[in-house]
């Protein structure tokens, strides 16, 4: 069956779970997305790498991207290749140097250990035709303008110096908290991109 490309769009707090979150991924070249929800914690391990963050402690998916560095097993892959009532399942696809390895795992696990080993994610047309939704060119731009909107109304660290914001930052990474931490890494990229 021939594979389809996935990459991340986005990821926004769920409308419909409380304490979830909705992973959009979006066909390679096309308009179709696959929304998933996740839990906290993995939205948190996935955001955590989007932004390039360093924990100061390392978080489960890191450890796990160690411990398998180590013993010399890469992940190749990641296909998302089943969608049984409304549940989307994964498989990460290793290789210990000889042999090819297919565990199971959750999406949003499977994704979260992609980022980290920089390795593609996959699915298939079965599963973006039952689950995928097609998003139009002017929604999707209208979606983008509004987070641009949001990202650039005023900031509560405008009258932050520079130096200020990146204490702030480090000690929001120590204490572990990571939205925080975004929120002043965006506003030290928006005064670096005025420069």
């Amino acid at each position: 069956m021939e594979k389809i490309k996935l990459e991340i769009i986005g990821m926004s707090y769920s409308q419909s779970q409380s304490g979830a979150y909705a992973l959009i991924l979006g066909e390679k070249n096309g308009k179709r997305r696959l929304p998933i929800i996740i839990g906290g914690f993995e939205a948190q391990a996935i955001a955590i790498e989007l932004e390039k963050m360093k924990p100061s402690r390392p978080l489960t998916h890191d450890l796990f991207k160690r411990f398998a560095d180590t013993l010399n097993v890469t992940l190749q892959e990641v296909v998302i290749n089943k969608f049984i009532e409304g549940v989307f399942h994964a498989e990460l696809v290793c290789l210990d140097g000889t042999t090819e390895h297919r565990i199971d795992a959750r999406t949003s696990d499977a994704v979260a250990l992609a980022l980290r080993f920089h390795c593609p994610v996959y699915t298939n047309e079965k599963i973006m035709s039952a689950a995928g939704i097609i998003v139009e060119d002017k929604k999707e731009n209208e979606i983008r303008e509004e987070v641009t909107k949001v990202k650039e109304e005023a900031s509560p660290y405008e009258s932050l110096t520079l130096t200020e914001l990146k204490n702030m930052l480090g000690k929001s990474i120590e204490k572990e908290e990571y939205e925080e931490a975004s929120r002043i890494r965006d506003e030290i990229d928006k005064r670096k991109k005025k420069k």
